[in-house]
């Protein structure tokens, strides 16, 4: 079976790393311009300029172009779709980490006094 292409919606381009954390990035709300991007991510101009166009083809990002600069913005709405997708899973993991700590509490519980580390001193 033929893989999608990257430009075909958000769950394809967020496929590649690359373009995941130029969104983490973008997160904080801000626009940021190419070069500010290269220089944090430390990829070649030109591969972040391939990323960013990827990015804008699905939605992910929306463009500004002051000058000869050109400022990205997360468009956080076109997200969306990712997150109620993976948020059906939420329930899973949380049972899965309760599992853990429920498991973790036991055996400390079940530890000789002489293994247990010892009981810090709260306030005066």
């Amino acid at each position: 079976m033929a893989r999608a292409a990257t430009t075909t919606d958000a769950f394809n381009a967020i496929a590649e790393l690359r373009r995941r954390q130029i969104i983490e990035v973008l997160a904080d709300g801000q626009e940021q311009a190419v070069g500010d991007l290269v220089e944090r991510l430390q990829i070649a101009q030109p591969a972040v300029s391939k990323h960013l166009g990827v990015l804008r083809k699905v939605g992910l990002v929306t463009v500004s172009k002051r000058g000869q600069q050109r400022y990205y913005r997360l468009n956080f709405q076109e997200l969306k779709p990712v997150h109620d997708w993976v948020s059906k899973f939420e329930r899973h993991w949380t049972h899965l980490f309760d599992r853990v700590k429920e498991r973790a509490e036991r055996r400390a519980n079940e530890r000789p006094e002489s293994q247990k580390p010892p009981e810090t001193k709260k306030g005066p």
